[in-house]
């Protein structure tokens, strides 16, 4: 979190919360059913934008948040593996780990071996969406 005041010590969050992510994918059909009937994020809006040939399509992620899911003809492929500079991953706070692995699993979702936090000693995993986007579910009882 950012701070600043007047005499640039730390004092008050520049920022109030993180509202949108923005996703471009390859197949936007194939993505939409993925975040919105696998995933379960409700549909707030979607259009159809003719100047850009392109979807736009916002999500309900929680009250604040929101993935702004978009198509564009022909984006270049995301470099993931190895990982590169930039946005490494998504993490999602969940209450129970196994719950969501095993629901994400029998919906033909491969994840990835759950893991401990060295720091917090949380339990999380990875997943990737239809582009190989790695996407993190974090167990957490709280917001954070």
């Amino acid at each position: 979190t950012f701070y600043l005041s007047t005499n640039n010590s730390m004092s008050k969050s520049l920022f109030k919360h993180l509202h949108h992510i923005a996703i471009i994918a390859s197949d936007y059909q194939r993505s939409k059913h993925f975040y919105n009937q696998i995933l379960g994020f409700p549909i707030i809006h979607e259009a159809y934008r003719e100047a850009r040939a392109s979807y736009k399509l916002d999500l309900r992620v929680d009250e604040y948040s929101q993935i702004e899911l978009f198509s564009f003809p022909h984006p270049p492929a995301r470099p993931s593996t190895p990982e590169a500079c930039g946005l490494r991953h998504l993490a999602f706070a969940v209450e129970n780990v196994d719950e969501v692995v095993g629901y994400l699993e029998g919906s033909g979702v491969e994840c990835e071996p759950i893991r401990v936090d060295e720091f917090t000693g949380r339990r999380f995993t990875f997943f990737k969406d239809p582009d190989g986007l790695p996407l993190e579910i974090y167990e957490t009882n709280s917001a954070l």
